[in-house]
């Protein structure tokens, strides 16, 4: 497959994941942020099948004089605005933008989606879909010029330090209890993947993404934050760290992967209460610091308990849509 500029769009092959990595962290050193990814990290997720995700057909690579340059990624799901969103992204290595590369994938990528949604009923509405930091300018531009239109907005909120949390009691008639076995833990990924039907986007909650998770390299329960009343799980806050992004960027930071309240528990504190003993939890494990995201519109006021846990906004994102068959 051949572009512009001298640019060949390729599928991946076993050995290129140490480029994909190097172009990532590449991409993120020259856009300032402070996020790192590993062989290991970046593999279970980009070359592993899930619902809507098939690396064989769905990883293009992008060589010029056979050097990699770039490389880009689709998948889709179905949201919960009651859409097909048909995904797109990429990376391309710094030293090789504004040449085309970007371009390139975003075009072969669209090509992609929407032979991928050729073939799915039309029972629903269907729009292509990426994402993108405001500190990706070019990515922004390619976007934008390509006809995508921001439709919701997500921040980073970081803790600076983990002294001083004030941990509010739990909710009367619940207790935290820690969940280990693979049981366990798919009770506690469906009950995560239920509280979110409730927010904007779509969750992909089948059988290989929770193994996704289980492989992940900063897989850790021993972090997690569980409230359960009697059997069932009333809320949770996913903790996890990495230790090898944390080596790099020489810090020490745990992330909140994921801060969730089933609806029969909300607006009982339970989000701030499981938000704080998170905090200490990470700050006992050696951690300095703690970041998370939030939809910026998120329909359970989370912007404002995580304000109120001493969070304060570090950087926008934007989710951009745009309808399926407009031309570029």
């Amino acid at each position: 497959m051949r572009q512009a500029l001298d640019v060949t769009l390729r599928t991946h092959r076993d050995g290129d994941l140490p480029e994909f990595v190097r172009i990532s962290n590449a991409a993120n050193v020259a856009d300032g942020i402070d996020e790192r990814t590993s062989e290991a990290g970046l593999g279970n997720w980009l070359l592993h099948p899930r619902d809507g995700f098939t690396p064989v057909t769905d990883v293009v690579v992008a060589t010029v004089d056979e050097r990699m340059v770039g490389y880009g990624w689709v998948d889709w799901v179905l949201t919960t605005d009651g859409r097909r969103e048909y995904r797109t992204r990429g990376h391309v290595d710094p030293a090789w933008r504004r040449r085309g590369v970007g371009t390139a994938i975003l075009a072969h990528n669209e090509a992609r989606l929407r032979e991928i949604a050729a073939g799915h009923p039309d029972d629903r509405p269907k729009v292509l879909g990426a994402f993108a930091s405001e500190r990706r300018v070019g990515a922004t531009a390619l976007l934008t010029h390509a006809g995508y239109r921001p439709v919701r907005y997500f921040f980073d909120m970081t803790r600076p330090d983990l002294d001083g949390v004030e941990v509010p009691p739990l909710p009367e008639g619940l207790e935290l209890r820690g969940v280990s076995d693979r049981d366990g833990l798919r009770r506690l990924f469906d009950a995560d993947a239920e509280a979110f039907m409730d927010h904007w986007g779509g969750f992909d909650a089948s059988e290989a993404t929770f193994n996704l998770w289980l492989n992940e390299p900063s897989f850790d329960p021993s972090l997690f934050v569980v409230a359960w009343d009697g059997d069932e799980i009333a809320g949770a806050v996913i903790n996890s760290i990495d230790e090898e992004e944390n080596a790099a960027l020489d810090r020490r930071r745990g992330l909140l992967d994921s801060v969730f309240v089933r609806r029969p528990w909300r607006r009982r504190g339970l989000a701030a209460a499981l938000v704080a003993r998170s905090l200490v939890v990470l700050r006992e494990r050696g951690m300095t610091s703690a970041w998370l995201g939030v939809d910026a519109d998120n329909p359970t006021g989370a912007l404002g308990i995580y304000e109120r846990a001493g969070f304060e906004v570090s950087m926008r994102s934007t989710a951009y849509h745009k309808p399926l068959e407009q031309d570029r």
